[in-house]
């Protein structure tokens, strides 16, 4: 074989696990259609969550802090900027009772999380919050949970650093060529064929591509947006340092949440925020095509203000800085997929999805590493097999 493995997408996971399979001294060929870290897909927007007691699972926490550790390598390694701890305020009214990722009991999930795997927390009232956070219009029948280590992380920094340090531990970086198929142990593109002893499929939103059509009903991919409003003059509270992440669980219905991050450059570029919407699915490549790629539209922004932002933000202005869209890829409970192919034992398909992957993809790539060169992980991934849908 001309290689040990092949990565096929080099974004959020795809760029760990070629960085971790150069790091351990594997001839490895990474693949991508594009040029990452770029804003085709699902790693892009300037910032991501992290925290480490895990809402959506017990099994994802592992992942969770062995990620924070290995950024923490990098960062040391390459003097990136990858993660900045600034605390992580999660909310949920009493009265709510639908999902969030998966998880029916999110925020006691991570408050049970928190205390088995002893991660520094606190617990507050709605008059703590009201208290301690004046930036949050609270309703007053929240409860909050509150992490000390949680965070952001910066995706496009992310990917860079772990696409550069794999060119520098030998590994063989392909960008702007399409993957046609893949056959046993061979990757076919539009440029050549290539030959390896395990292939590696972490194409995110493209994962479809990869699957047989039995299987492409559980990866449903939609398009989110991320918008960035303006702050009032006198709303220094919202800056970094002063801003918590967040997590704001409603519940009045599906979906009904918000999450975001303090300002990071100043009033002048605004305050990220976030919902999600699991209702209207979407063409990746309609998405991915910069010429004909869809814009966030007037009413969309309109809505976002008045369903979330005006309410619940006092120091945010009606002004809409600057709004993207991104792709969610969802798999039917919301949880991560890594596992081998169901056809094919040399093909491992990596698809850590559903809206809150990117904390753990450092771990995912030393995950995809081991099962690529060792056959099995340290991690529990039990719980991420096809198994559980047939």
């Amino acid at each position: 074989m001309a290689y040990d493995a092949i990565v096929v997408g080099l974004g959020a996971m795809g760029s760990a696990a070629v960085y971790q399979l150069a790091k351990r001294g594997a001839k490895v060929l990474g693949i991508d259609r594009f040029r990452p870290p770029h804003d085709l897909g699902s790693s892009h927007g300037e910032t991501r969550i992290t925290r480490q007691a895990i809402g959506e699972g017990e099994e994802y926490v592992p992942l969770a802090m062995r990620s924070h550790k290995i950024w923490r390598e990098i960062e040391s390694e390459t003097g990136a900027d990858l993660l900045t701890v600034t605390g992580g305020l999660i909310m949920s009214s009493t009265a709510n009772t639908n999902l969030l990722h998966g998880s029916g009991n999110f925020i006691e999930q991570t408050i049970a999380c928190a205390k088995k795997y002893g991660i520094e927390h606190s617990l507050l009232t709605a008059g703590d919050i009201r208290r301690q956070f004046p930036q949050f219009a609270i309703n007053g029948d929240e409860v909050g949970y509150y992490e000390n280590e949680a965070g952001f992380l910066r995706p496009e920094n992310c990917i860079k650093a772990q696409l550069e340090l794999a060119q520098k531990y030998g590994a063989e970086i392909h960008f702007d060529e399409k993957v046609f198929s893949f056959n046993g142990n061979e990757v076919v593109t539009e440029k050549g064929k290539y030959q390896a002893a395990k292939i590696i499929i972490s194409a995110g939103p493209w994962v479809n591509e990869f699957v047989s059509e039995e299987f492409r009903r559980l990866f449903k991919i939609y398009r989110q947006v991320l918008y960035w409003f303006q702050l009032r003059e006198d709303a220094d509270n919202y800056l970094v340092g002063n801003l918590p992440i967040f997590i704001w669980q409603f519940g009045r219905w599906a979906d009904d949440f918000i999450y975001g991050f303090p300002a990071l450059s100043g009033k002048k570029d605004g305050l990220k925020l976030a919902a999600e919407q699991h209702l209207n699915t979407t063409d990746p490549d309609s998405i991915g095509d910069p010429v004909s790629r869809e814009t966030v539209s007037a009413a969309e922004i309109e809505k976002m203000y008045r369903q979330y932002i005006g309410p619940h933000f006092p120091g945010l202005t009606d002004r809409c800085v600057q709004a993207v869209s991104c792709l969610y890829t969802v798999t039917p409970d919301d949880g991560f997929v890594i596992d081998r192919h169901p056809h094919d034992e040399n093909v491992i398909i990596a698809s850590p999805c559903s809206g809150h992957g990117f904390k753990h993809s450092a771990a995912v790539g030393e995950i995809l590493a081991e099962l690529a060169l060792e056959g099995k992980t340290k991690f529990d991934i039990g719980k991420f097999s096809f198994d559980r849908f047939l």
